[in-house]
């Protein structure tokens, strides 16, 4: 997806609500538990009940994989289902030697039709580099992330000359040369709310993935506040909070709401 049409999507809806299809077949409702190609059934009945108030879905693939290939089959369905309107991510944090980025990159890309994937940057350019040479598509790089591990690494502070920057500075200075705003997203998440403005001095331009709203205690006033930009720039993952949120037959109904609230409480920050 080209990131004009993102923006429009997003102008149109005034939404930057990513949906995270992260489908734990244990916590489906009772009526669904045991049922033939329940988590199909889930997965469409949520993005039919929520479509309208979101620009994108996140699949973390874990939760299919683990079922091997019958999740695999449940991935793929899952994502052609979803509208060519949405942007499509595959939350894989995949990154691997170049040969092998190449790999998942075509298994995302090509065999999968996602619009993004979600990468780690540990191991340098040459295991990002496959995901870039893809038009049109997203390679989103873990910049700062949520969970209380990012402080064992991600947050310490480095040695000279770069003493006056944390690693995770360092990784987004150094990323983001290697594409540009039009393929190149970085997760940054909203528990670290206010780490955003710095975040904003380095990749003004580019598109942020901000998971963490909702169960995780990130606050979406804060995650505005410090990282809009002229084009939004924002996609606010939310998760368990929606897909998860009635556990009746009633349950797509239930994440509409969730969704729609999400959606009115942005239209306030999407001018």
């Amino acid at each position: 997806m080209h990131r004009n049409i993102l923006i429009e999507q997003i102008r149109n809806k005034k939404s930057f609500l990513c949906v995270g299809l992260d489908t734990d077949e244990n916590k489906l409702p009772a009526h669904l538990k045991g049922t033939p190609d329940a988590m199909v059934h889930f997965n469409k009945a949520i993005i039919d009940a929520t479509k309208d108030y979101c620009v994108c879905y996140k699949i973390n693939t874990a939760f299919y994989e683990a079922l091997g290939a019958k999740g695999w089959e449940i991935m793929e369905e899952t994502v052609n289902y979803i509208p060519p309107t949405h942007l499509k991510i595959a939350d894989a944090k995949r990154g691997d030697i170049g040969n092998t980025s190449s790999y998942y990159a075509k298994a995302f890309f090509e065999t999968l039709a996602f619009d993004a994937i979600t990468v780690a940057p540990y191991m340098g350019e040459d295991s990002i580099r496959p995901f870039l040479e893809y038009e049109n598509k997203w390679t989103i790089v873990l910049g700062l992330t949520s969970n209380k591990g990012a402080a064992d690494f991600e947050l310490l502070n480095l040695a000279a000359p770069y003493e006056t920057e944390r690693l995770y500075e360092r990784v987004l200075h150094t990323v983001s040369r290697w594409g540009n705003s039009n393929n190149l997203m970085f997760v940054t998440g909203a528990t670290q709310a206010s780490e955003l403005a710095a975040i904003r001095k380095i990749v003004p331009d580019h598109f942020l993935l901000v998971p963490g709203v909702g169960f995780q205690g990130g606050s979406l006033q804060e995650v505005a506040k410090y990282g809009l930009n002229k084009d939004i720039g924002l996609l606010v993952n939310v998760s368990r909070g929606i897909i998860f949120a009635g556990k009746g037959e009633d349950f797509a109904h239930e994440a509409g709401k969730i969704a729609e609230q999400y959606q009115v409480e942005m239209s306030g920050f999407v001018g």
